[in-house]
Formats: C-alpha cells, sequence, structure tokens
C-alpha cells in the first residue's frame, strides 16, 4: 500500500510549465494563461504568466489530486489598475489541472485604497483546464 502511495505521488509531479486558456470578462473572450511550476514535496512555488505580465506564486501547495495557488497580480477594472489577490484552486486528472479562479481581494494600484470584490447574482468563477507544455 505504501509503495503504491508513493509511486502515485512521485508520478504526480507538477513540475513544468502548464498552459491553457481563461474566460476573461463578461463576454467570455479566452486569455492565454500559462503557469511555470516547481513542486518540492506537497509545496507549489513558481510564477504565473499573463497576456502582459509575470506574477509569482505566494502559496502553493498540492494535497493528493488538490491544488491551491495563490498570486497577487495587476488587474484592471475600467481604467483602474489594481493589485489582485487571486486564488486557483481545483484538481489534477488525467494528466491536466483543472482550475477555478477566484478574485478573493484587491489594492487600488493608485491610492492603495484596499476593496473586497462583490460577486454578481450569477456570476460563477472561471473554470478552465492546463496541460503540461514542458
Amino acid at each position: 500500500m505504501h509503495t503504491l502511495l508513493l509511486a502515485f505521488l512521485l508520478s504526480a509531479d507538477l513540475t513544468g510549465t502548464w498552459i491553457g486558456r481563461i474566460p476573461s470578462g463578461r463576454q467570455g473572450a479566452l486569455q492565454d494563461i500559462a503557469f511555470k511550476l516547481t513542486q518540492s514535496g506537497t509545496t507549489i512555488s513558481g510564477k504565473l504568466y499573463g497576456d502582459y505580465q509575470s506574477s509569482p506564486i505566494i502559496e502553493g501547495k498540492i494535497t493528493g489530486d488538490e491544488i491551491t495557488i495563490v498570486v497577487i497580480a495587476p488587474d484592471q477594472t475600467g481604467n483602474q489598475i489594481n493589485e489582485t489577490r487571486f486564488r486557483f484552486t481545483g484538481v489534477v486528472k488525467d494528466g491536466e489541472i483543472e482550475l477555478t479562479r477566484i478574485r478573493e481581494s484587491a489594492t487600488n494600484a493608485g491610492n492603495a485604497g484596499s476593496f473586497k470584490y462583490r460577486e454578481r447574482e450569477g456570476d460563477k468563477p472561471p473554470t478552465f483546464r492546463l496541460k503540461r507544455l514542458l
């Protein structure tokens, strides 16, 4: 039993570059997204890459097939630029990572004022899949 668990943990190493497309905005336009992950035991580190930026992973862990990644990244709302805390949660299955992105909080880059995102009725956080590139 322990040998089987050890084999599973060794085969589940997420180190590498993972790419996908995430629905963005109300129109559902797809935006390219990539994660460069490094796994050490149950700890995940690395970076999130978007169209014009990269943001370090500030928290990351994997427990069994469940993964959580937290980044603070620039995010534009109208004409306002925010530093937004994003939490990605999901599962690793069939050689892919399926994640849901939740905006947790943000700080206005112009005046350092913070606010919490309000979910609009009927809005669901975007879910997307990543495939390993390298």
